[in-house]
C-alpha cells in the first residue's frame, strides 16, 4: 500500500526525501485516479527503492491543492531534491495515464543530482515545472 500524506507531514515525507518522490494527488469521487492504485502498488514492488512513493487527498488537503495548483485529479507529481520536477494531469483515458506513469517512470532514470530531463511539448500528456516548493511547507 503507497503511504499517504497530508499537509502536516509532506515537508518530512516529500520535501526532505532523499529519494525522489512521486506523489498521487486524488480524491475519493474521482474514478481514474482509484485506476492508479493497482499501478502504483506494482511500481512500489518494482522500483526496489529507488524512488519513493506518497499519496495525497486533494479534498483533505486544500492547502497542497491550491499551492501546487491543481487543476485536474488525478494529478500526478514527482518530486527531487525537495523541488516539484514534473507534474502529470489531463488524463482523459485509462490508456493516457497509463502512458504518462510510464514516461514518468522511465524519466527518473534520467535523474542526476537536482536536474531532471523535461518531456518535450510533443508529449501527449501535459508535462510541466512548477514553482519553488512554499516557504510554509518547506
Amino acid at each position: 500500500m503507497v503511504p499517504t500524506v497530508n499537509q502536516t507531514n509532506f515537508r518530512q515525507e516529500v520535501l526532505e526525501s532523499s529519494l525522489p518522490v512521486l506523489v498521487h494527488f486524488w480524491s475519493p469521487w474521482c474514478g481514474l485516479c482509484r485506476l492508479l492504485d493497482p499501478m502504483f502498488e506494482t511500481l512500489q514492488k518494482e522500483q526496489n527503492g529507488s524512488i519513493k512513493l506518497a499519496s495525497v487527498n486533494a479534498d483533505e488537503n486544500f492547502q497542497l491543492t491550491y499551492f501546487y495548483r491543481l487543476r485536474n485529479l488525478p494529478t500526478i507529481m514527482l518530486f527531487e531534491n525537495g523541488e516539484p520536477v514534473e507534474k502529470l494531469d489531463n488524463f482523459n483515458s485509462r490508456d493516457r495515464l497509463r502512458i504518462g506513469l510510464e514516461q514518468l517512470m522511465q524519466q527518473t532514470l534520467f535523474l542526476s543530482g537536482s536536474q531532471a530531463k523535461i518531456f518535450s511539448s510533443e508529449s501527449p500528456i501535459l508535462f510541466s515545472k512548477e514553482p519553488s516548493s512554499p516557504n510554509s511547507l518547506k
